[in-house]
């Protein structure tokens, strides 16, 4: 009675066995879903939820899995390594070739340093032929700048007048007047023929454009130095003829009278200007 209960509510172990094999068991983890190249482990294990199978047994499996890839990866790396030890002991022979060769990139490094050298000291000629041209050209420009004063300082005398000795043909004039004793008529159209007013502020400017050339030459060069005695004597020709100019001016002709201070003031001597007026006051 009980046996039959038994057999009724749990059935046979043969039946049971046979119940148990229907089950849905997992498959074996597929080694190429490892192998994708954009794997994600996230995305993997999501794709395992309709596994018939429980978290440990499937964490089980992973460490299964990753233990065997890692015999597997440990035995690859052993049999190349061995494979690597015998390549290097079956090499003979090439330290001759490796001899040649290092002969062969020192040779070539010494060609290489001879030609640095030689780009060196060419570099080093170039640099100084062009140091030397520089240093023409600044000889020609200084040459051009002496040349330009000597031209216009002959200008300036030629234009003032002035004689080999240093005197103005003006001055000789007016002693030979007062010795002689020529007219008055005479005198006056002398000087009215050297010192109009346009005449002498060309001359003025004419003198002021030399002295800044000058000015920008080196200021000890012998020929600038030896310049400054001719310079001297336009400057006091320019004074005397303007003074003469100033003397002879009529008080009626502002114009006149304020052209001539005005050159005085270029030439930096308004005080000689200041005391031909008084004069001409008293």
């Amino acid at each position: 009675m009980s046996n039959r209960f038994f057999h009724e509510q749990f059935g046979d172990d043969d039946d049971s066995d046979s119940g148990d094999d229907n089950l849905p068991y997992p498959k074996p983890l597929s080694r190429d879903a490892f192998l994708t190249p954009n794997f994600d482990p996230a995305t993997y294990l999501s794709s395992l939820r309709n596994r018939h199978q429980t978290l440990e047994d499937l964490r089980t499996d992973l460490r299964t899995r990753s233990q065997d890839i890692s015999k597997e990866l440990l035995d690859l790396v052993n049999e190349n390594y061995q494979d690597f030890l015998s390549l290097g002991a079956s090499l003979q022979g090439g330290d001759e070739k490796v001899g040649e060769i290092r002969l062969g990139l020192l040779g070539f490094r010494r060609e290489i340093e001879g030609l640095n050298a030689k780009v060196d000291e060419r570099r080093k000629e170039v640099e100084d032929l062009v140091a030397q041209r520089k240093g023409f050209r600044r000889q020609m420009q200084l040459g051009r700048k002496l040349l330009d004063v000597d031209y216009r300082l002959c200008e300036l005398e030629q234009g003032l007048m002035i004689t080999s000795d240093g005197l103005s043909q003006n001055l000789k004039a007016d002693d030979l007047d007062g010795e002689m004793g020529e007219s008055e008529e005479d005198s006056d159209e002398d000087q009215e023929g050297h010192g109009s007013t346009l005449r002498l502020d060309r001359h003025v400017r004419h003198y002021l454009l030399t002295r800044r050339i000058m000015d920008r030459a080196p200021p000890h060069h012998p020929f600038i130095l030896k310049q400054e005695a001719r310079m001297t004597r336009v400057k006091d020709t320019l004074l005397l003829d303007l003074g003469n100019a100033l003397k002879q001016s009529s008080r009626q002709d502002e114009a006149h009278v304020t052209d001539l201070l005005a050159a005085y003031r270029d030439l930096g001597e308004s005080h000689e200007a200041l005391k031909i007026l008084q004069e001409r006051k008293a």
